[in-house]
């Protein structure tokens, strides 16, 4: 049986993508005018679950470096203060699932953002008190991996299980030697690994996981 649950957080517990967009388009306006109002969700969306620089270089390869850094700078200040003051939009179940969850498990989450955006997504929706603990890149300096393993070791869990929506969550998965479960209702696809198609799914599967 799993001794705890580490999820991610966007494309999986919920989804940001507007309010992420206009925080950004607000922090592009004061940085570097001339690509204010270029992030659009459709835009965004092929590479949420990457590391906030690595998003930004793609979305706008021919941007001066040390623009592109103020920018991000500003953009995750901004990011933080709207969706924990506007949210986003939680998935079906999840609201109601986590309860049932945390009566069994401790749960965790372990998200590639910036500093202060687990706490956004707390304080807009007031699910802290369902998780323990929490690690992103933004706080640790760390890769994904290194912080699922982080988490666990500092938890002292033996058997976590880490559910996500992207093929780089089941790669960190992997190379923190942690089993997957894909959230097929997310943003991204992954072939070959158990999935759920909605999270009022992942109480009654984990039965069959854990064993």
């Amino acid at each position: 049986m799993f001794d705890g649950i580490l999820f991610d957080l966007d494309g999986t517990l919920w989804n940001a993508l507007e309010g992420i967009c206009a925080a950004w388009n607000l922090a592009l306006a004061e940085e570097l005018p001339a690509l204010a109002g270029q992030v659009t969700p459709d835009r965004l969306m092929p590479h949420m679950g990457k590391v906030l620089p690595d998003i930004v270089r793609s979305l706008f390869p021919g941007a001066p470096p040390d623009g592109l850094a103020r920018a991000l700078d500003r953009c995750c200040a901004i990011e933080n203060q709207y969706l924990a003051a506007h949210g986003g939009v939680l998935y079906p179940g999840v609201a109601e699932t986590l309860p049932v969850l945390a009566e069994r498990f401790p749960l965790f989450i372990v998200s590639n953002c910036q500093a202060g955006y687990i706490e956004a997504f707390f304080a807009a929706h007031g699910l802290q008190n369902y998780f323990r603990d929490w690690a992103c890149p933004g706080s640790t300096g760390r890769p994904k991996a290194d912080n699922i393993r982080l988490v666990a070791e500092r938890n002292g869990l033996a058997r976590p299980l880490y559910v996500g929506d992207t093929q780089a969550d089941l790669n960190a998965a992997g190379a923190a030697g942690v089993p997957f479960l894909h959230a097929a209702y997310g943003f991204g696809t992954v072939e070959g690994v158990p999935a759920i198609q909605s999270m009022e799914e992942l109480p009654g599967l984990l039965e069959t996981l854990g064993t």
